[in-house]
């Protein structure tokens, strides 16, 4: 029979005073990295930026920020313990026409899905810091972090729609007070383009209790994913994924306690 696990300070080290601790947490039952190339998304101008975008030649990308990721979970009926993780991106993306150099700016989405292992619980939870309502359910929570994306291309389009193409009809108050202005949604001759570069870390998380006795990080090495020479996707596909840009910079090696302790 195993030794139980007593919360306290490791013995044998006076210079790091590590210990275990017994905490209830978010236990992560599986977890994907992503490196999307989204190309040609409709970028959907404010009205004013459409009066502008109809007389130019040409666009210069400025730049693209994530303003919401809309996320939901759905168990797979067919799968016991597999989910799938429904993830919309909405982006303000903005840029320079030539000529002129007037300022546009637009609204852009992008909708994917991930299969990922949840595991299975009905377990329901119920706290006094709540209210003593219950909160927990049979889906496991889906957590999304992403970072701005880059911009790989932008181009205006001439006649109609293109394939794959969104078509925009409930926009959420707070997106369009992100944007800042009305939002042209209706049919236009030239239309905006852009091609994003997007990292996220896609996870499902369970509660539990567990006892610590390591530190460092967690990166999932699982890609979610998928890359012609000479285009904006194969550009991404060379640039490094971003894991710094998740976790924040260490003060501390998170070996050097167990340098010690051996």
């Amino acid at each position: 029979m195993a030794d139980m696990v007593l919360p306290g300070p490791v013995e044998g080290s006076d210079i790091c005073q590590c210990q275990k601790i017994n905490i209830h947490t978010m236990k992560i039952s599986d977890a994907c990295k992503d490196k999307d190339c989204i190309e040609d998304i409709r970028v959907y101008p404010t009205v004013a930026s459409q009066a502008v975008i109809d007389s130019a030649f040409s666009v210069r990308p400025c730049g693209a920020e994530l303003i919401y990721a809309d996320v939901k979970v759905d168990e797979i009926s067919f799968n016991r313990g597999y989910y799938t993780v429904d993830i919309s991106y909405f982006y303000k993306i903005s840029g320079e026409v030539f000529p002129g150099g007037s300022k546009i700016c637009g609204l852009a989405v992008f909708e994917k899905r991930v299969i990922l292992f949840g595991s299975e619980g009905d377990v329901k939870t119920f706290t006094s810091a709540r209210n003593n309502r219950f909160f927990g359910g049979h889906s496991p929570t889906a957590i999304v972090e992403a970072v701005d994306p880059i911009i790989l291309n932008m181009r205006i389009s001439e006649g109609g729609c293109e394939h794959g193409e969104n078509e925009l009809r409930n926009i959420p108050d707070f997106i369009r007070d992100a944007i800042g202005e009305d939002i042209a949604l209706y049919d236009t001759f030239k239309k905006l383009y852009v091609t994003l570069g997007q990292f996220s870390m896609i996870r499902l998380e369970r509660d539990t209790q567990i006892t610590l006795d390591d530190f460092s990080y967690f990166v999932p090495e699982k890609e979610c994913v998928c890359s012609n020479e000479d285009d904006p996707c194969t550009l991404f596909s060379r640039v490094e994924f971003p894991t710094e840009e998740f976790y924040p910079p260490d003060t501390i090696s998170p070996n050097e306690c167990y340098r010690h302790l051996k």
